[in-house]
This record gives C-alpha cells, sequence and structure tokens, in this order.
C-alpha cells in the first residue's frame, strides 16, 4: 500500500478531503452488497461494520442477511433465505433470482452507488456484476467463487464483470493474477472469527472436565444440506454410540428450525442416544471436540484453526455430482486440504443410500476415537498448517483496499469534473 492511498484512507473517519459523502443532487453516497450464503453474511457483517467506522456518511446498502442488518446495512431483501447449491436446487427458484436481480439494477439506475461489493454466490452475483458495470460502477468480489477449483473457463466472467477481486486463499492470488485480474490477497475472514470470538464459557463448562469423548457434528448451515447429510450423521453417531458408550455428541445447527428438523429425526430407539442439539455454539462445540464428522463448507477453516481431527462429508444429488466431476479440477472438496495440497481430513461424497454413506463415514471416525496417535497425528498437521496460513486481519485488509480504491475513483471524478 502507498504512502499517498493510506492518507487518503486516513481522512476518511474525519472531514474528507478528495471527495464529499453525497452526490450532486443532495443524494447520500451508496455502497451496494450482494451476498447470499449464510457465511457470507457474517464475514460481510464484519466488513461492513468496519467500512462504517471509516465512511460514516455513507449509506451501505443491498441483498444479504439478518447479520449484515445488525450491521447497518439497508437489505432490499435478504438473500440468503434463497442460498442453494446445484442446479437441481437452482432450478425452481430462477425466476425469484431473476426478480430480485432487475430489484438490484433498479437501484443502480438510480446513481450514487459508489461501488458494488460481491461475497461468494456466484451464480447469482455474476448477474448482479454484469447489471453493476453497465452503469459504470466498480465491482470488487470478495471470498470470490472458486474458479480453480472446477470451470475455471469462467474466469471470463470474472476479467469482463469485476475490476477488483480480494482473494483469501494462499494459492488464489498467482492464480489470479496470471490471468490478468485485478487482484489484492487479503487472508480469509473466517480466522478473524476464530481470533475474535469470544467463546461462551458457561456453555463450554458443562462438559469440562469430562471423561467422555465428545464428538461436534456439523451438518451444514443450508437447509438443503441438513436434511441431505444429517440422516447419514445420525446413522454414525448410532453406531458410534454401541462402540464407545462414554461418547458423546454435540450437533451445531446454525437455524432454531434446521435444530428442530434434526431432532425430529429421531426414534424412540434413539430415547438413549447421548446426543445433544444447540443452536449458535459452533465454535464452542469444535473448540471442545476431540473429532467432528462435517458438511464441506467454509466452516472447515474454523475446524482447522482450532485444531480438531474431522473428517468430511457431502451428499448432493447423483446430478449435482455428475455436473461436479464433469468439471471439477481439483483433488479435494474441503479447504485445508486444498490448502495443504494433500488430505489431512479425509473426504466422501455419496449419492447413494444413507447406509452406504455411513460405513465410510463411521469407519473413519471410529479410526479417530479409537487410535489416539492417529488423532494426534492429524492434530499435528492441522496445527502446523494453521500457524502457516491463519493469519487474522482479513476484514481490515479488506476495507483499506476498498477505502484506497474508492478513494482514488473519487480523486479521478473531481479531476474531470475541474476539467
Amino acid at each position: 500500500m502507498d504512502r499517498q492511498s493510506g492518507e487518503l484512507r486516513a481522512s476518511f473517519g474525519n472531514e474528507p478531503k478528495n471527495w464529499a459523502p453525497f452526490g450532486a443532487d443532495g443524494a447520500p453516497q451508496r455502497l451496494f452488497f450482494s451476498v447470499g450464503e449464510p457465511s457470507g453474511d457474517l464475514h460481510a457483517s464484519k466488513l461492513i461494520t468496519q467500512l462504517r467506522r471509516s465512511l460514516p456518511h455513507f449509506q451501505i446498502e443491498g441483498l444479504g442477511g439478518p447479520l449484515m442488518r445488525e450491521a447497518g446495512c439497508h437489505l432490499h431483501y435478504e438473500l440468503t433465505n434463497l442460498a442453494v447449491v446445484g442446479i437441481a436446487e437452482v432450478l425452481p427458484k430462477l425466476k425469484e433470482f431473476f426478480r430480485v436481480a432487475d430489484l438490484a439494477e433498479a437501484e443502480f439506475k438510480r446513481g450514487d452507488i459508489r461501488g458494488v461489493v460481491l461475497v461468494d454466490f456466484p451464480g447469482f452475483n455474476w448477474h448482479i456484476a454484469k447489471r453493476a458495470k453497465k452503469y459504470g460502477i466498480p465491482v470488487f468480489y470478495y471470498l470470490p467463487p472458486q474458479l480453480w477449483a472446477w470451470a475455471s473457463w469462467r474466469v471470463s466472467k470474472m476479467r469482463r464483470w469485476v475490476d477488483h477481486v480480494l482473494c483469501n486463499l494462499p494459492f488464489e492470488a498467482e492464480w489470479y493474477h496470471k490471468r490478468g485480474i485485478e487482484v489484492h490477497d487479503v487472508g480469509h475472514p473466517f480466522f478473524d472469527e476464530v481470533a475474535e470470538r469470544k467463546l461462551d464459557q458457561r456453555f463450554m463448562s458443562r462438559y469440562q472436565p469430562s471423561n467422555q469423548q465428545l464428538v461436534a457434528v456439523l451438518p451444514g448451515s443450508r437447509g438443503h444440506e441438513v436434511t441431505r447429510n444429517f440422516p447419514v450423521q445420525l446413522e454414525v453417531m448410532r453406531r458410534l454410540h454401541r462402540e464407545f458408550p462414554h461418547a458423546r455428541f454435540l450437533v451445531a445447527g446454525y437455524k432454531p428450525q434446521q435444530t428442530s428438523w434434526c431432532r425430529g429425526q429421531l426414534t424412540a430407539a434413539d430415547e438413549k442416544l447421548p446426543i445433544d442439539f444447540c443452536v449458535g455454539k459452533t465454535s464452542e462445540i469444535i473448540e471442545l471436540a476431540d473429532v467432528a464428522m462435517m458438511v464441506s463448507g467454509s466452516v472447515s477453516l474454523e475446524v482447522m484453526a482450532r485444531n480438531t481431527p474431522a473428517v468430511v462429508q457431502y451428499r448432493p444429488t447423483r446430478l449435482t455430482c455428475w455436473l461436479g466431476k464433469a468439471l471439477a479440477s481439483c483433488k479435494y472438496i474441503s479447504l485445508p486440504n486444498l490448502i495443504a495440497d494433500k488430505e489431512i481430513m479425509k473426504e466422501f461424497i455419496h449419492t447413494g443410500s444413507v447406509e452406504a454413506a455411513a460405513n465410510d463415514i463411521h469407519r473413519e471416525v471410529h479410526k479417530l476415537l479409537a487410535q489416539t496417535v492417529e488423532r494426534a497425528r492429524v492434530q499435528n498437521e492441522l496445527s502446523d498448517l494453521t500457524q502457516r496460513y491463519a493469519q487474522p486481519g482479513a476484514t481490515a485488509r479488506a476495507s483499506s483496499v476498498i477505502l484506497d480504491i474508492l478513494a482514488k475513483n473519487g480523486q479521478k471524478s473531481l479531476v474531470t469534473r475541474a476539467a
């Protein structure tokens, strides 16, 4: 970062010298966010909080989730309610997606939007980027899609419609740079969350100290992930309970309704199953657990940062799985394995029966619970990976990049008007 841009950024918290907080018509300048994933809602909310400290006169608005609203973002639509993965899941909601994209474009037409910030959710956000560029609005992509993993030909969309990629994984910056994309390596905000999160000690004290082995069960944050994957996890818990009668299972729910659905899957035969359903305690559960079984997702970075050995599963539809195999260009589905370039966490993708999927997951979780040496080996590998790559500060770095670029754009517009 050069000295001049640092000085420009510093001025925003006081009296901005290089651009006004209001447009020519007196309307407030605006930043527009488009966020479709629950995890993206969390990271965007932190970025919005950081930006608002320096841009108190700006209006931050867009499409997103409840955490963004709490951070001061005016939501035009709660997009996280539409979070889906895979062609089969997307098709029934296409009409609504296009309606929401039209809603965003109507805001772009109004003017005074100084930048659009996209977070993940590429299938939809490509449309938002394209429409923003139609009106000459700079586009930032924070937590960009994993183009290096599958369908890399989509990089042409990134080159055409996105001005600045704020990448998050250690190998991404070089990948984008080689393909002619303006890229800024800011790191992953999940590590900020781990560093800043104050764990609920009262909750944790229920399980500490304990002679029980604790198993974290992470069924995913999207509704369809939970309904497809939790039945497998439940079957594994039944088997493990027979083999490890002192083990206890802590199910980390993202939403109350998802947790209620999971609880409803228990039968009369599960009456003595030592299982606790918890909402909003994912970090505490990961920290407490000896072993985790988890659905593939960005939460794997927290599992890595807390050095918790895990087995990764994903149970897509057959169509989604077929498309994934046809388009994928990477060896692994979990981020820690991708960062390490080897399988530290065992991974399984299943499209068949619950029984068949449970066989694989059970075998690997059993191994981690039964073999202390194996569990310690995985913990050590995760610890090494964390020390190398899990550096906090991504949110602040992303905010600085956005502010610097907006300031430079503001200077250019002033020069243009003066001329």
